[in-house]
């Protein structure tokens, strides 16, 4: 749902049950126990070698944990395999793997949004508060890891929306939409090539988190204290306009639309666009001096701006979840006390750019001369607010896209696909 880094010379194997980030696949198989009523007998006492279904991005940080745990714990062996780089495939296989009840897989990495369906579905275990202590954590994405106020999934990933900008070209970056516009306006005539601003707006997940940002952003929410929808708004009006708006100016470039994280940075990147929202992830890569980058050194990252002051970013982030097919329940227990311990997390941030969930990283002088992002970052965490937190998730951000994408092509004014998403939203979340 979340910051990456690129990987080479890496070479695992990716199973058919990888589990999952956040997509819009499918139904999520009601509120009740379905194919995850039965639990796996644990074998040998609940211990024994296990496998861990981990994101591709971050390969390198977990395969360095995965070899330290591993020496020192030769019968208990972790194994890990690869998710598919699609969010929406990542979510597929998961609930195949689930829904065929297999224990192919013991830990799985599953995304923030995700936790209240595959915990209503028994598809993972509730985590024991007293194996898990989540005092050291940020309580956002604490938070994202429970259902019913129990812990199901141990935070490991999280993260918001940032802005990209050029410094070589903009002195101060912009905390609202208008002086983002103003700067445009200023810069872009005597830029060949170049267009003002980028998103997520191709039509899957990153849409949802574009779309949540923008409604968010001005004042607006997509569910009231109640958690009943509340997208009948002036704030989420603004938000809605100030996208559609966008594209029909041409603030935001039409190709655009077709963008995922990396077809946006690729076009930020190669000078195409003088403010781009990304995660934290894009920072390195975009500074890279091997000739990949054309901006390396030249740009710099701010909070999101908004309607009238900065932006409210989309929370997003990966958490880990114990298969309730696993047969070794115990060592993945252990496993991911591991793996996000202190320490652990310390060594793995050192190694990939992929914002963890520990507060005291943020906070640590090392890693912020590694990464100067880190102090903002942890503030619009803190500030994020979550997408709807809802059983059937599938289908609730297949809807948000569905009235989004409309907004972003032009097919249907701002409020004409508000109202129809309200009306879906109402029926979804009874």
């Amino acid at each position: 749902m979340q910051a990456k880094k690129l990987v080479l010379g890496l070479t695992l194997v990716t199973v058919l049950g990888g589990a999952a980030a956040c997509g819009s696949d499918g139904g999520s198989g009601g509120s009740g126990g379905g194919s995850g009523d039965a639990a796996a007998p644990q074998a040998d006492g609940g211990r024994g070698p296990i496998t861990f279904a981990s994101g591709k991005l971050e390969a390198e940080a977990t395969e360095k944990a995965i070899a330290t745990w591993n020496t020192a714990h030769p019968g208990e062996k972790v194994t890990s395999v690869l998710l598919p780089e699609s969010a929406d495939e990542q979510r597929r296989k998961l609930i195949q793997n689930a829904q065929t009840a297999s224990d192919s897989l013991d830990i799985v990495l599953i995304d923030a949004v995700w936790t209240a369906e595959f915990a209503a579905n028994r598809w993972v275990d509730e985590l024991p508060a007293d194996e898990f202590d989540v005092s050291g954590f940020l309580p956002p994405a604490v938070d994202t890891g429970k259902y019913r106020d129990k812990l199901y999934a141990m935070p490991m990933y999280t993260g918001t929306g940032l802005l990209y900008y050029r410094k070589d070209l903009v002195s101060e970056p912009p905390k609202t939409w208008a002086e983002m516009k103003t700067i445009c306006d200023r810069v872009l005539p005597k830029q060949k090539g170049m267009s003002c601003y980028g998103g997520q707006f191709d039509k899957y997940e990153g849409l949802t988190v574009n779309f949540s940002e923008a409604v968010n952003s001005a004042g607006g929410e997509f569910l009231d204290a109640s958690g009943k929808p509340s997208l009948d708004s002036e704030g989420a009006r603004a938000g809605a306009a100030f996208i559609a708006d966008g594209f029909k100016s041409g603030m935001i470039p039409k190709e655009a639309i077709t963008y995922k994280e990396e077809e946006g940075r690729n076009a930020f990147q190669e000078g195409k666009l003088l403010f781009y929202r990304n995660w934290a992830y894009m920072y390195e890569l975009s500074g890279k001096t091997d000739g990949s980058s054309k901006v390396a050194g030249k740009f710099d990252v701010a909070p999101l701006p908004g309607l009238n002051g900065p932006g409210a970013g989309t929370l997003g982030g990966n958490n880990l979840a114990i298969s309730s097919f696993s047969k070794h329940k115990e060592t993945a227990k252990d496993f991911i006390a591991f793996l996000t311990s202190a320490e652990q997390e310390k060594e793995f941030a050192l190694i990939s750019s992929t914002p963890l969930a520990r507060a005291s990283l943020y906070d640590d002088p090392v890693l912020i001369k590694k990464y100067p992002y880190l102090p903002a970052l942890k503030d619009g965490i803190l500030a994020a607010k979550p997408r709807p937190k809802a059983v059937k998730y599938g289908d609730v951000t297949a809807a948000i896209q569905e009235s989004a994408y409309a907004v972003v092509s032009g097919t249907k004014p701002a409020d004409q696909a508000l109202t129809e998403l309200q009306t879906a939203l109402t029926g979804l979340l009874k």
